[in-house]
């Protein structure tokens, strides 16, 4: 992978997958050379592996890109990657992060929540009342509050094509790898440019700055 500005990193995600892909992962030995004034010596210890996670993520999109259904945003897989200009913002009370944009084709929303972000200073815990925004329920619920009158629109691609309409700021380009959560016809053709427009939902393992 080349070098990257991560804004986003989805640690649960890339634990998940890649104690699956490759469980000898989760220990590698190191050999650590000591020396003291009389002998010299070799100790082994053990690294955790999550003490890097942009080598865990970069393992795990190597193998969903060998290995797995991994698609694009026009057409998408279980997992997507893109790269397009995207708006994006923190929505209600902080708990989630979405990124909103579109191609000719799709209309795409990444969302997930504001723990992965890596400017993030303290994450806060999740509770039985604070699911994680990356569960489609939870994330729908915090799209349909972002949109104007904060009620749900007719079905959930609907409101993923709401809550793009209300995004504010600057659009950046980003690079991603999603897993796709929602995929389907835009449920108002009359307000696309072309009839055969999807809308298509899914949850950040990574987003990244594009120069």
């Amino acid at each position: 992978m080349s070098v990257r500005y991560y804004l986003y990193i989805s640690d649960a995600k890339v634990d998940m997958l890649l104690s699956q892909i490759d469980a000898s992962w989760a220990r590698k030995r190191v050999t650590e050379f000591g020396l003291d004034l009389k002998v010299a010596s070799a100790k082994r210890s053990v690294e955790a592996a999550g003490t890097d996670r942009v080598a865990r993520l970069e393992r795990v999109v190597r193998h969903l890109e060998d290995h797995a259904d991994l698609g694009d945003v026009d057409d998408p897989g279980q997992y997507v990657h893109g790269v397009l200009p995207m708006q994006w913002g923190v929505l209600g009370d902080g708990d989630a992060v979405y990124f909103g944009g579109r191609t000719e084709r799709t209309i795409v929303g990444l969302g997930g929540s504001t723990s992965h972000l890596l400017s993030t200073v303290t994450a806060q815990p999740l509770t039985e009342n604070r699911l994680s925004p990356s569960l489609p329920p939870v994330l729908i619920e915090h799209l349909a509050h972002a949109t104007e009158d904060g009620a749900p629109y007719p079905g959930a691609l609907a409101t993923v094509m709401r809550a793009n309409g209300v995004l504010r700021g600057p659009a950046q380009t980003v690079e991603f790898v999603a897993k796709r959560m929602l995929h389907g016809p835009c449920p108002y053709p009359e307000l696309v440019p072309r009839n055969d427009m999807t809308v298509l939902l899914a949850s950040p393992l990574y987003v990244a700055l594009v120069d």
